[in-house]
């Protein structure tokens, strides 16, 4: 029954607010945790008491701050959906005070260490030189990384970008993201230069041109895949003589809006090119550049030392 009912919540938050597979997979497994917890009767008969001994019981366990919000939230979820489908006449998880998430400061780069990045990108590997299958995959590289620091995407939003949103040299380009908002983001010359160089690439292979996604793949979904594009930007980092463990995609995405906040743009700007829904989200990165400032201050003022 459970299980069931479960289902049909998910079904909801995919078909009214667009969420996507993975939120989805992860508040499946939420679910079961608490029916691990709580027993099989857990969606008709959980009230307050045992929603609290189960978040007690997470904390025991070591989860983190953020893990266990989340959950919480899976339930408070699903149990509104129940009350609105009249399926129980109460909702136990109302009043719960989750542990709320710790607002970490974002990893970043500096300039310098994305500029090393970007030219590790479009140096060509001794491979490109001779085959057309080595060449493609060195200009499917470069435009990957100057598209993400370029545009700030969403490993998502790159990895699902139809290839129709890029064609005929936009200054602009339609971006889908979460909860299937779209929005507008411009593109810098040299991402363009290096997105005109992979789609002629791109469409000279049969196979690659017949995709409708920019990045086509063999995976299920056709597309570049989050581990895909993390391996190889971990790849680039170490022939940039950076720390593989510093860079991630989402770590470009927070370099594109800290440098942009650096150089004078305003957080409504960036908040509208990020696609935050809430401008509190985007405000963390003026965190980041406050604690830039302080420290260089401490480091460099001649009167820091004493």
């Amino acid at each position: 029954m459970a299980r069931a009912r479960i289902a049909l919540w998910l079904e909801a938050l995919q078909a009214e607010r667009g969420a996507a597979a993975n939120t989805l997979a992860a508040y499946a497994r939420d679910l079961e945790d608490l029916e691990a917890f709580a027993g099989p009767d857990w969606a008709e008969q959980a009230d307050r008491a045992v929603l609290e001994a189960w978040l007690a019981d997470l904390a025991a366990r070591g989860l983190g701050a953020a893990t266990r919000a989340r959950r919480l939230s899976a339930a408070r979820g699903f149990f509104r959906f129940s009350l609105e489908e009249g399926w129980r006449d109460d909702d136990p998880s109302a009043r719960l005070k989750g542990p709320g998430k710790a607002r970490r400061l974002p990893g970043t780069l500096s300039e310098a260490e994305v500029g090393a990045l970007l030219e590790a990108a479009r140096a060509p590997s001794p491979d490109a030189r001779t085959t057309a299958a080595a060449r493609r995959a060195a200009l499917r590289r470069t435009c990957l990384v100057e598209l993400l620091y370029a545009a700030g995407l969403r490993v998502s939003e790159l990895g699902g970008l139809p290839v129709a949103a890029v064609r005929g040299d936009p200054r602009m380009v339609l971006v889908r993201g979460k909860g299937g908002k779209e929005r507008m983001v411009p593109l810098s010359p040299p991402a363009r230069q290096a997105l005109a160089a992979w789609l002629d690439a791109r469409d000279g292979d049969p196979a690659l041109r017949a995709s409708p996604f920019l990045f086509p793949s063999r995976s299920a979904a056709g597309h570049l895949t989050r581990q895909s594009l993390r391996g190889m930007l971990k790849d680039l980092a170490a022939e940039a003589g950076l720390d593989p463990k510093r860079l991630s995609p989402h770590v470009l995405r927070h370099a594109f809006a800290t440098h942009l906040l650096a150089n004078g743009a305003d957080l409504r700007s960036i908040q509208a090119m990020l696609g935050h829904a809430d401008l509190s989200t985007t405000e963390i990165y003026a965190h980041v550049l406050d604690e830039r400032l302080r420290t260089l201050v401490l480091e460099k003022h001649p009167l820091a030392q004493g």
